[in-house]
């Protein structure tokens, strides 16, 4: 995977790692995920678009908060949540029924 794609503020990743126990540079790998769902925040995009992304990391799934700016994909959040999983489970089960 080329990580020279991904840009993020430091400062504000310390403070996703103490509060969410997760780095920009994990939240990397859920776009690695071949099953990783991308969908548009709508609730935040009011001054740009922002999208999530539900992907694997190790065994669990992570929500990723992301922008695009100059061709790069810059992180704003990361973490473990709940209604992510939910998402990205659902989503690959349609996905599944699909295929069959």
């Amino acid at each position: 995977m080329d990580f020279s794609h991904f840009e993020w503020d430091e400062n504000k990743n310390r403070i996703n790692l103490e509060n969410h126990n997760i780095s920009f540079e994990e939240a990397q790998y859920a776009f690695a995920d071949p099953n990783r769902i991308i969908a548009k925040d709508l609730e935040h995009s009011e001054f740009e678009e922002r999208f999530y992304c539900f992907g694997k990391l190790k065994n669990n799934i992570i929500t990723v908060r992301f922008t695009y700016r100059k061709n790069k994909i810059r992180i704003i959040g990361a973490g473990y949540w709940r209604k992510g999983k939910q998402i990205y489970e659902k989503e690959n089960k349609i996905r599944r029924r699909k295929n069959w």
